[in-house]
C-alpha cells in the first residue's frame, strides 16, 4: 500500500470543501426542473434551502459535543458518507417516492448532515497540520469551496444543455462519486491530534472572553457580507439593473465566485507575507465600497463590476476570521470551530433574509418610492437597492470588530 503523508491529508481536506460546494450548490441548479417536472411550488423549493441550512446548524451544534468523543477520522468518514448518500438520494428518491417532495426533503437532510460535519471538522484538521503559515493554509483550503462551486455550476449546466433536462437525476449521482472517493481517503490519511482533553479550552471559558464574543460577531458579519451579495446578485442583476439573465449571471454571481476563489487562492499562496489583520481591514473597506457601487451607480456594467469585486472583498473574511480566532485561542479545539461555524451560518442566513425584508418594506414606503421616482427607479429596483444598502452594515461591523481584535490577546 502506498504510504501517505500530511500532504495527502491536506488534499483530502481540499476535496472535503469541494464536497461542501457540491452539497450547497447542486440542488439550486435543479430547482426549475423540480418545479416543472414535479409541480413543486416556489415556496416549497425555498423551504428546501431552509431545511438544508437548519440541518447544518443543528449538526454544527451537535458536532461541538460529540466530535471529540468519536474522533476526527470517524467524523470525517461519516461526513462524506452522509454527503454521498444524500446526493444519491437526490437523484433516486424523488422518482421512487409517491411524493417527489418528500424524497427531495429526505435527501437534503441527509447530505446537509454531511455538509455540517465537514464545516466543523475540516478547518481544525488543517489548522493542526505541521507548518507555520496557518492563515495562508486556511485561505487556500476555503478557496477550494469557491472553485468547487464554479465547477459544479459550469459542468452541470453544460451537461444539461448538451443532453437535456431528462438526465437531471444522473447529475447528483455523478457528483456523489467525489465524497465516495474521499471517504476512503480519510480512512487512511494521517491526522494530527487537534487539542488534548487536558489542554482544550471549555466553552464557558471561551464565552467569558470578550475577544471570542467579538470573533463570533466577526464570523456572523463575514457570513452575512458574503451570502447577501452572492444570493441576491442574480435577481438584482435581472430585476434591479434590467439586464438579461445570461449577462447578469455571468457578470454577477459567476464572477463573484471567480473573484472570491482567486482572492483566497492568492492569499493561500502569498498570505504568509501579508499581515492578516490589515488584510481583513482592507477587505472590509473594499466590501463597503463594492456594496456602495452596486447600489448607487446607475450604469449596469459598473454596478455589476461592484457585485463581482465584492467576491474578492469577502474572500478572506470567513477563513481569515477562523485563522485569527485560532491564533488567539490556540486551545479552542472543536468547540471554538463549531461555534464559529454556527455563527457564520447564522449570518449567512440572516443577511440575505434581512435584505429581502428591507426590500419588501421599501416597496411599501411612499416616501422612498417618491425618492426612487426622482432617479427613475421603479419599485422593484428601489427595493432591491435598499436591501443591499442595508447589508453594508455587516462589513462596517467587520471593520470595527477587527480593530478591537488587534488590541487584545486571549488569556
Amino acid at each position: 500500500m502506498r504510504s501517505t503523508t500530511y500532504k495527502s491529508t491536506l488534499y483530502a481536506c481540499y476535496l472535503g470543501y469541494i464536497t461542501q460546494a457540491i452539497v450547497n450548490n447542486l440542488a439550486p441548479l435543479l430547482f426549475v426542473i423540480f418545479h416543472d417536472n414535479f409541480g413543486i411550488s416556489f415556496e416549497k423549493i425555498g423551504r428546501l434551502i431552509l431545511i438544508n441550512f437548519t440541518t447544518q446548524i443543528i449538526t454544527d451544534i451537535l458536532a461541538i459535543k460529540y466530535v471529540d468523543r468519536i474522533g476526527y477520522r470517524i467524523a470525517a468518514v461519516l461526513a462524506h458518507f452522509f454527503a454521498f448518500l444524500g446526493l444519491v438520494g437526490l437523484g433516486v428518491l424523488p422518482i421512487l417516492f409517491p411524493s417527489p417532495y418528500i424524497g427531495l426533503a429526505i435527501s437534503v437532510i441527509i447530505y446537509a448532515i454531511g455538509g455540517g460535519l465537514i464545516e466543523v471538522i475540516i478547518s481544525p484538521i488543517v489548522e493542526s497540520l505541521p507548518g507555520d503559515a496557518k492563515a495562508s493554509a486556511m485561505s487556500l483550503l476555503h478557496s477550494f469551496y469557491c472553485w468547487g462551486q464554479l465547477a459544479v455550476v459550469i459542468i452541470s449546466t453544460l451537461i444539461i444543455k448538451a443532453f437535456g433536462n431528462g438526465i437531471w437525476n444522473l447529475l447528483p449521482i455523478m457528483w456523489s462519486m467525489i465524497p465516495a472517493y474521499n471517504l476512503f481517503k480519510f480512512l487512511r490519511v494521517p491526522l494530527m491530534p487537534i487539542v488534548s482533553d487536558e489542554e482544550k479550552m471549555p466553552i464557558k471559558r471561551l464565552l467569558s472572553s470578550h475577544l471570542f464574543i467579538i470573533a463570533l460577531v466577526l464570523m456572523m458579519s463575514a457570513g452575512a457580507s458574503e451570502l447577501t451579495m452572492s444570493q441576491w446578485s442574480s435577481l438584482f442583476a435581472e430585476k434591479g439593473l434590467k439586464v438579461s439573465k445570461v449577462v447578469g449571471d455571468l457578470l454577477g454571481p459567476a464572477f463573484f465566485a471567480f473573484f472570491q476563489a482567486t482572492g483566497r487562492t492568492v492569499y493561500g499562496i502569498w498570505g504568509h507575507k501579508i499581515d492578516l489583520r490589515k488584510a481583513l481591514m482592507a477587505s472590509s473597506i473594499l466590501c463597503v465600497l463594492c456594496y456602495g457601487t452596486t447600489v448607487f451607480v446607475q450604469a449596469p456594467i459598473i454596478a455589476l463590476l461592484g457585485c463581482a469585486l465584492c467576491g474578492l472583498s469577502v474572500s478572506l473574511m470567513w477563513p481569515g476570521t477562523l485563522s485569527l480566532s485560532a491564533e488567539k485561542f490556540s486551545n479552542g479545539g472543536t468547540a471554538m470551530f463549531g461555534m464559529l461555524a454556527v455563527f457564520g451560518d447564522i449570518g449567512a442566513s440572516f443577511g440575505p433574509w434581512m435584505a429581502g425584508l428591507v426590500s419588501d418594506l421599501a416597496q411599501k414606503s411612499n416616501r422612498l418610492l417618491a425618492m426612487g421616482h426622482t432617479v427613475n427607479l421603479d419599485p422593484e429596483q428601489l427595493g432591491l437597492k435598499a436591501g443591499l444598502f442595508t447589508a453594508m452594515i455587516f462589513p462596517v461591523i467587520m471593520l470595527l470588530g477587527i480593530s478591537f481584535m488587534r488590541k487584545g490577546k486571549a488569556q
